[in-house]
């Protein structure tokens, strides 16, 4: 092993995007879609056998396209079985997304001679079954070299060193994570998962807006992209419009309530969990807790959410102060690469034994 060089790399496979950090300083993300040429025109067009995040999807309607973890699929579901038509065809586009992801981390190593091999942490779900670990397993085989699977949050946590009497709260588009830290690894009881997410969010969005403007033609994915650029449930702040087709003229719409209406969707359940956690921490230390709570992922960035939470706990628990992380994008893999760095070697060389 001495002789050869290790990459270690970071990754969230999440549901909207996927993210690597990398010990060679590779960091980057790709929109977790993946796209199979529908026929030999489609391949022809894309100059490839597969197409991935923003790619596949200005070219969607010349592809067969996959969302691996839509929904929880494959890391927070033990709904889907091998029988299922749609199972393996997820973990198939789910490999050859982190099969991408390596390849670009590969690329910052180009001036490494010889044979190298590469170490990866996986964030997952706080509360991801055993089923769902042993699926990222499989989706990692032959890709990476070896490879350990962590709690998301915990990821989050390790990365910021926010190690103690902390709660994290990470908002992603398919699960929202919850985890207490309080000096060790975390258990079971320190985690909760829940699934009103930001693909939730966007659901709510889609069909409120169909409700109130139902002579209009949009899309899902359409209302998701404008979500993300204007999240707010602030009480104050401008009206929002959003420009989408009638009868293939666009037309402005209204949708400031509607928007909002939607993004709220996710505080009750966010602060029943936090108040969940809580009150099953040691007494002494629920104080300190309330304290230290903070909003990591995606969903994050909703203007307001962190004042709205606040607002909820007072009602809830007293009193609660909420900080937003800074990159909110890159946290988990940061984490994640951190963790794979400070693994000791017999670690990994007990995982490679293992797999002996």
């Amino acid at each position: 092993m001495s002789d050869r060089h290790v990459l270690n790399v970071g990754i969230d496979l999440g549901t909207s995007r996927s993210v690597i950090a990398c010990d060679n300083g590779i960091r980057t993300f790709v929109s977790s879609y993946v796209g199979f040429p529908k026929d030999a025109i489609s391949k022809k067009l894309l100059g490839k056998d597969i197409a991935f995040g923003d790619d596949a999807l200005r070219n969607k309607m010349a592809v067969t396209l996959y969302r691996p973890f839509d929904k929880g699929m494959l890391k927070y579901t033990d709904e889907l079985t091998e029988k299922d038509a749609g199972y393996q065809k997820s973990i198939d586009a789910a490999k050859e997304l982190l099969r991408h992801l390596i390849e670009i981390a590969k690329e910052g190593s180009t001036d490494i001679e010889g044979d190298f091999i590469v170490r990866g942490v996986l964030g997952a779900p706080a509360m991801a079954s055993r089923k769902n670990k042993k699926v990222l397993l499989e989706i990692a085989s032959g890709i990476l070299d070896d490879v350990m699977i962590v709690s998301e949050p915990f990821a989050v946590a390790y990365g910021l060193n926010l190690l103690n009497n902390v709660l994290i709260v990470d908002i992603g588009a398919g699960t929202v994570d919850l985890c207490r830290m309080h000096g060790t690894m975390p258990s079971d009881e320190d985690q909760i998962t829940t699934t009103k997410a930001g693909d939730y969010v966007d659901s709510v969005f889609y069909d409120l807006i169909m409700k109130k403007h139902g002579d209009a033609n949009f899309t899902v994915n359409m209302v998701k992209r404008f979500k993300e650029e204007n999240a707010n449930i602030s009480e104050h702040g401008d009206s929002i419009f959003i420009e989408i087709p009638v009868k293939g003229k666009p037309e402005r719409h209204d949708v400031t309530n509607e928007l909002k209406m939607a993004c709220r969707e996710v505080v009750p359940e966010i602060v029943e969990g936090i108040k969940k956690l809580i009150a099953t921490f040691d007494p002494e230390f629920q104080g300190i807790l309330k304290e230290n709570v903070y909003l990591a992922g995606g969903g994050s960035q909703i203007a307001g959410l962190k004042k709205e939470i606040e607002d909820y706990m007072k009602k809830n628990l007293g009193y609660g102060k909420v900080t937003r992380i800074e990159e909110t994008l890159f946290a988990g893999a940061n984490g994640a690469l951190m963790l794979c760095k400070d693994m000791p070697e017999e670690y990994w060389n007990e995982i490679g034994s293992k797999k002996k």
